[in-house]
């Protein structure tokens, strides 16, 4: 016959519900079921919380507004972390994030301006000419993309 496991939490605990509560201990977290450690991560270590919310509500250990009042965090964040949860499981936290590529600064538009910086031409000439604004360019400078000739003494 199975044995209840009676709620034994540590000193210092944080309830989320009757079953499952946190504790943080300088900068880890632990959950708990019961007086049973299920999993720790760093208190900067975003990704792990979202996976681990998730993974308790998917479980159905935790409500939603049960662990939107124990954290103090928006429904909406809780109903996101489920959804890419169920999409793609524990590693879609921890995929980096995807990033839009170069919008204006294609590979040969670098190149044509490259070759106009190269001939002496100045910025903002360039941008005028084709169509770009300024500081795009001299950001592109800045961040090494493209770089401007020394000027001779």
């Amino acid at each position: 016959m199975p044995q209840l496991q009676l709620p034994f939490f540590p000193r210092g605990m944080t309830l989320i519900n009757a079953n499952i509560g946190f504790h943080r201990e300088g900068d880890t977290i632990t959950y708990f079921h019961g007086h049973l450690p299920v999993f720790r991560h760093d208190v900067d270590d975003h990704r792990s919380f979202r996976m681990i919310i998730s993974q308790l509500y998917i479980n159905v250990s935790v409500k939603q507004s049960e662990i939107c009042r124990a954290f103090g965090i928006a429904a909406i964040n809780v109903k996101r972390g489920v959804k890419l949860y169920r999409e793609k499981g524990i590693a879609g936290f921890y995929e980096e994030p995807r990033r839009r590529g170069a919008a204006v600064l294609t590979p040969p538009v670098v190149a044509e301006i490259q070759r106009c910086l190269d001939q002496g031409e100045e910025i903002a000439e360039i941008a005028g000419r084709m169509d770009l604004l300024p500081d795009t360019l001299r950001k592109a400078v800045k961040a090494g993309k493209l770089h401007k000739p020394k000027k001779k003494a």
